[in-house]
């Protein structure tokens, strides 16, 4: 059995909001709209990123074009890793999980360009098989088919596999693929959001919680 840890992006494995939250600001500036506060941007988080400007859009009382979009896109993409870092604890989780043989692949809602582009910028792009973005499948999170593509593509299945993740997304595509997941508590969804999977408080908790996912 090869064990594969399938990890959400966003709030798992990286504190991404700074930079999301100055990309927001930066098109709120440009349409003459009030900024943000840290923790309406955190709940923004999670579905990708047109629904990201469409809320954030819609909480400014304006209706979702694409041209925002599109200038959010290029101006994020060009200052993804300017203050995102790693979590406390990623990356030693990970040199971990590879010294003990495991795959791991990434499944995230955001687009897979920029996730690469962070994923290559904070130096833990080698540690994942596979970088299932929001845009490389016809579907997405909590559609389980956006999970089991990825898995595909880092030569895992589900039997041998783990969801960790920080959103309901996470869970959902999680069990609706079969597989256990475990539920990042460190990140951005509320406890609630864990809807009874097993809880790691903090990234050094997942080693247990992960080796044992898979023997039971």
């Amino acid at each position: 059995m090869t064990r594969i840890a399938v990890f959400d992006l966003d709030g798992t494995l990286v504190d991404s909001a700074p930079d999301l939250h100055a990309s927001l600001d930066r098109l709120m500036a440009l349409r003459g709209l009030p900024d943000f506060a840290r923790a309406e941007v955190i709940a923004m988080i999670g579905d990708g990123a047109k629904v990201l400007v469409e809320r954030a859009l819609a909480a400014r009382g304006q209706a979702f074009d694409q041209p925002a979009l599109d200038w959010f896109l290029d101006d994020y993409g060009a200052n993804a890793a300017v203050e995102t870092a790693t979590f406390d604890g990623i990356p030693a989780v990970l040199a971990t999980l590879k010294a003990e043989g495991w795959r791991m692949a990434v499944c995230t809602n955001k687009p897979v360009a920029p996730a690469r582009t962070l994923l290559a910028g904070l130096g833990i792009d080698q540690f994942f098989d596979a970088i299932g973005g929001g845009d490389s499948y016809p579907v997405r999170k909590p559609d389980p088919a956006h999970l089991l593509a990825t898995l595909r593509d880092a030569g895992g299945e589900a039997r041998d596999a783990i969801m960790i993740g920080d959103h309901h997304n996470d869970v959902a595509a999680g069990r609706g693929a079969g597989l256990p997941v475990i539920f990042a508590g460190w990140g951005y969804g509320p406890l609630s959001m864990a809807a009874g999977a097993p809880v790691a408080a903090t990234p050094a908790d997942l080693l247990p919680l992960l080796r044992a996912g898979l023997l039971a």
